[in-house]
């Protein structure tokens, strides 16, 4: 539940269009709503600005339908990750509103179109990253940031990135996914002034070890900015750039209003 909601229900009780009973009934969940099976935080909206995210793997159907039920009540733009085509159904189920992101493997549980600010850039090295970067784009869409994305521009043709560097130079975050060798986010950090949030993609070989080879090369980067996040975390990266890009518009705002 977001402050916004709160306020409704105040202001209805106050108005008498809502009675002492009703008010108390859609506050009753405040801060939390056990399930036996999950404790279900409705009060992270007034703490973080953002509703609790649903990590699908792991959990069953039904404790999926009921978390997207709990959370539905009371907040709207709710992130159901790592969906598959039956999560996707079992939510449908519940009569939710949603909204599918198949390539992304996200579901938008009450979506609402919010203001976009700032500007979050998601660069990915290759095509077979793009699963992981359209996580990030829609994770940073979802949480209201202005989004860009430049696929496959990757180091085997570094010509590529460089050509398109005035589109990117401008951001106040950089999301840079890559697999392989993961040397993209290095390159990139070398390039611009802003902060880099790697993330590195269980895609390559043998020697790749499933993503294992582009975190180490991540995190031994001699690029000085570059943050690195876990293997095909896309859902990760971008709520960290969500944070930083807010804070950047924020103090611009300001400093714009002296």
């Amino acid at each position: 539940m977001n402050i916004e909601r709160i306020k409704q229900i105040l202001q209805g009780f106050k108005k008498g269009s809502i009675d002492m009973e009703k008010a108390l009934g859609k506050l009753r969940f405040l801060p939390f709503e056990d399930l036996d099976f999950a404790t279900v935080d409705q009060h992270r909206p007034l703490r973080v600005g953002t509703s609790e995210v649903i990590y699908c793997p792991g959990k069953t159907l039904e404790q999926i339908r009921k978390i997207a039920r709990s959370l539905a009540s009371n907040a709207e733009n709710i992130l159901a990750t790592r969906v598959t085509k039956k999560v996707c159904q079992a939510i449908k189920k519940e009569g939710l509103s949603c909204k599918e992101y198949p390539e992304a493997r996200i579901v938008v549980i009450n979506p609402k179109k919010v203001p976009l600010v700032g500007k979050i850039t998601v660069i990915s090295a290759g095509t077979t990253d793009i699963p992981v970067a359209e996580e990030a784009y829609i994770t940073g869409q979802t949480l209201g940031n202005r989004m860009e994305k430049m696929y496959d521009v990757g180091v085997a043709g570094i010509h590529r990135l460089l050509d398109k560097q005035k589109k990117f130079i401008d951001a106040n975050v950089l999301v840079v996914v890559a697999g392989m060798e993961g040397a993209l986010p290095s390159v990139v950090a070398g390039l611009v002034d802003i902060p880099v949030i790697a993330v590195p993609t269980s895609v390559g070989y043998g020697a790749s070890f499933r993503g294992l080879t582009a975190l180490l090369a991540m995190l031994n980067s001699c690029a000085s900015g570059v943050s690195v996040v876990n293997i095909d975390n896309g859902f990760g990266a971008a709520y960290q750039a969500s944070l930083m890009n807010k804070k950047v518009y924020a103090a611009s705002l300001k400093k714009s209003r002296r």
